[in-house]
């Protein structure tokens, strides 16, 4: 049986699995900039009603839940370069902060496809939904997609071994 790992133990995958880490754990203060800055261009591609945007939105969606924030641009600017402006650091788990970018990824691909079928009502709309959940995220701390997570977790379909620190308050903090 595995040692359990501590909140701000990073995972350390080698081989293929390594382009494909994710951090645990992850700094809330730089998630909820990148939220900010999906806000922003959400915001953007709903005034303007530029289609490409949503395709710039789901693409960093996915960038981020395959590849954590190494090649994001959203993520980047906010890791390396707003977030260290801010001096403060509070460490989450990084498993429901992944789920809620899939989420996001999922919401903005469909707005996309959706836009492309010619049904830009129903794209903007889900659009609209995705700048309540990242303005959630980014300006009141409450993220959406994690409590899903925890939800999901606590009832059963997403094991426990998944994120062992969202079941377990002592080990949050560690």
């Amino acid at each position: 049986m595995a040692k359990p790992r501590k909140l701000d133990e990073p995972r350390r995958p080698g081989g293929l699995g390594a382009a494909f880490a994710f951090p645990n754990p992850v700094n809330e203060y730089a998630a909820r900039i990148t939220a900010g800055l999906v806000v922003l261009l959400a915001v953007t591609t709903l005034l303007t009603g530029l289609g490409w945007g949503l395709g710039a939105i789901a693409l960093g969606f996915w960038l981020r839940v395959l590849f954590g924030p190494r090649i994001s641009p959203l993520a980047l600017l906010s890791v390396r370069v707003l977030a260290p402006r801010l001096g403060r650091v509070k460490l989450v788990p990084g498993p429901p902060k992944r789920f809620a970018q899939g989420i996001g990824a999922a919401m903005s691909t469909a707005a996309a496809l959706l836009l492309a079928a010619g049904l830009a009502p129903a794209a903007w709309l889900l659009l609209a939904v995705l700048i309540v959940a990242a303005s959630l995220e980014s300006f009141a701390g409450f993220c959406l997609g994690c409590a899903i997570f925890g939800l999901l977790q606590r009832r059963g379909f997403i094991p426990e071994n998944i994120c062992e620190a969202c079941n377990n308050i002592p080990l949050r903090q560690m």
